[in-house]
């Protein structure tokens, strides 16, 4: 995707995963996750080992992502959320920051025909007072057009991190403690996530990082608790269907206990050659 020129052509549906398709691949339906979460680490770096301009690696990564979105809606994952853009990412240079605006306002247009091709929801989460109007202008378009569909929810985390998420939900429980709409004792978890840009959304079950870091960026620290995690060595725009599928199958054969004790597993299927 670029920042710059729209496409030529509009991408062609395509059709779901079949069940037979999935064991081609190693896969089974009951065995992938609900939720897919991923930190879409490494795009300026790569521009920068190629000798390129960071922002050319920004472009690249949106290019992986509209392949990623697709791949996951095809699969039959219920959500996907994409680091976007993080608090901590004021830190950028200006330029750089205008690009990336530049490349979100250009992506939540991009998107359109495969929200309606894949029926897909389109949110986002994080703060919406610091972005540019013309850009979160267009991002709401784009959201009031997928409302009525009913397929994948494609989530931008966007100016989002997670210490702010819970503080902002704190201070609405604590709001509405002094104004006296919600006693002290029903400050509960269940109370502080329905209060969370989240509220009534699956947490996630996999997380993604791609360029071989390891750790979580202050990304959904509260709803990645029991998530269980997959590093990528890969750079972002590396990053291709193969290296999900991948991900996918490690995914499956692990136990989630959440704490408990589960029987284990049953092993995933091999993929077909």
């Amino acid at each position: 995707m670029s920042a710059h020129a729209p496409r030529t052509a509009e991408p062609r549906a395509v059709e779901p995963y079949s069940d037979a398709d999935l064991a081609r691949l190693g896969l089974r339906r009951e065995r992938l996750p609900v939720h897919v979460a991923a930190i879409m680490d490494g795009n300026g770096r790569w521009a920068v080992e190629r000798g390129r301009p960071r922002h050319e690696g920004h472009a690249a990564g949106a290019q992986t992502a509209d392949r990623i979105v697709e791949e996951c809606a095809r699969l039959g994952i219920e959500q996907l959320t994409l680091y976007c853009f993080s608090r901590e990412n004021w830190k950028r240079p200006a330029a750089e920051f205008e690009f990336l605006m530049a490349l979100l306002k250009r992506y939540a247009v991009e998107q359109r025909p495969n929200v309606q091709r894949h029926d897909l929801r389109f949110e986002t989460i994080g703060r919406r007072d610091g972005l540019p109007a013309d850009v979160m202008a267009e991002v709401d378009r784009t959201i009031e057009l997928a409302k009525p569909n009913r397929g994948m929810r494609l989530c931008l985390a966007l100016d989002y991190g997670s210490r702010d998420e819970i503080t902002r939900a704190a201070r609405k429980i604590a709001d509405e403690v002094a104004a006296g709409g919600l006693r002290p004792e029903d400050v509960t978890e269940d109370a502080l996530a329905a209060r969370l840009d989240t509220a009534g959304w699956p947490d996630p079950d996999l997380v993604l990082r791609t360029a071989g870091e390891y750790r979580v960026s202050n990304f959904l620290l509260w709803q990645i608790s029991y998530a269980e995690l997959s590093i990528s060595d890969k750079p972002w725009p590396d990053f291709g269907p193969e290296d999900l599928h991948a991900a996918l199958r490690s995914f499956a054969a692990r136990d989630r206990r959440f704490g408990g004790l589960n029987d284990p597993p049953a092993p995933p299927a091999a993929a077909e050659t």
